[in-house]
């Protein structure tokens, strides 16, 4: 308010000893701060990441081979929404990609298929600690086949499989960018809705069930930084002990985004996902053991940061 003032009074002085135009355009355009202490805290933060990445190629009378057509598509959009007041806090992520890949030999193949919601609620008891409780809904909305020299076979399906849990423990905080939540007692529900692959018992429901419960251990550590203001990562691990059966055998899944910024519109950006899950028994020789699953995306393409 003072500097207001101070402008207000100076500026006919200015004039009055004929100052040139440009410094008084100059003056009386001066961008003027507001106190910080005037306006109120966001209790919100949000924003987000959308990546849309497509490779084409075509090729005739090519000596060296190849397909005569192919294309690649692929998109992620990555949100967050992050409530803060008091001792109370709200985090909440959205993660949807999906990628197709079409060759004149292949045909249409998905190559990427994930649905990830996670929302955690939490109340401070101490200086970064929450007591917190967690739910996350993971799985895909298209169907995915296991190719063979034979043929192709149905191995997923829109909720088949789907993860549901709930799961309330103790988050350590020490900044907005890290979070480490862990729980002692966790409900977890596997879920699959098409009959096919019910009837096999995939995903670990017993065969001709659509759904399978499980008790147990759950800590999952999140990390989202923008390294600099040209590269960003996202990145999660969640760890699951089945008390029921093989406790021993813990359920691993990690994702991890990097995101390098080339211009206003494009950017490069890499995807990793890693996870290893007992009851998806589906690889190997025989197509009836469980593997690590390992999947790398790298692309450029159109880019919108908000």
């Amino acid at each position: 308010m003072r500097t207001i003032l101070l402008a207000a009074l100076l500026l006919p002085g200015i004039a009055a000893y004929n100052q040139d135009v440009k410094n008084l355009k100059d003056e009386s355009s001066r961008t003027i701060k507001k106190d910080p202490k005037d306006t109120a805290n966001k209790m919100w933060k949000v924003g987000g990441l959308y990546n849309l990445n497509v490779a084409q190629g075509s090729i005739k009378n090519w000596a060296a081979g190849g397909d005569e057509f192919s294309l690649a598509l692929n998109s992620i959009l990555s949100v967050y929404a992050f409530y803060k007041k008091d001792k109370k806090s709200w985090d909440n992520t959205l993660d949807f990609s999906v990628g197709f890949v079409n060759t004149t030999s292949l045909g249409s193949r998905k190559n990427d298929d994930r649905f990830d919601l996670l929302s955690k609620y939490g109340y401070s008891i101490a200086p970064k600690w929450n007591l917190s409780a967690l739910f996350n809904f993971r799985t895909q909305f298209f169907p995915g086949y296991s190719y063979s020299g034979t043929g192709k076979t149905l191995s997923s399906d829109f909720l088949s499989p789907a993860y549901v849990l709930l799961s309330p423990g103790f988050d350590y905080k020490p900044n907005d960018e890290f979070s480490f939540f862990i729980s002692p007692a966790t409900a977890r529900w596997i879920i699959v809705e098409n009959d096919f692959l019910s009837s096999l018992g995939a995903y670990g429901v017993d065969p001709g069930q659509h759904t399978k419960f499980q008790f147990g251990a759950f800590s999952t550590i999140s990390y989202l930084k923008a390294l600099n203001p040209v590269v960003s990562y996202k990145g999660r691990l969640d760890l699951f002990s089945n008390y029921l059966h093989n406790p021993q055998n813990i359920s691993v899944y990690m994702t991890n985004l990097l995101s390098v910024k080339l211009s206003k519109a494009l950017s490069a950006s890499w995807n990793v996902d890693l996870i290893y899950d007992d009851n998806v028994k589906l690889f190997g020789p025989n197509k009836n053991s469980p593997a690590l699953q390992f999947m790398s995306i790298v692309g450029i393409g159109l880019a919108l940061k908000f």
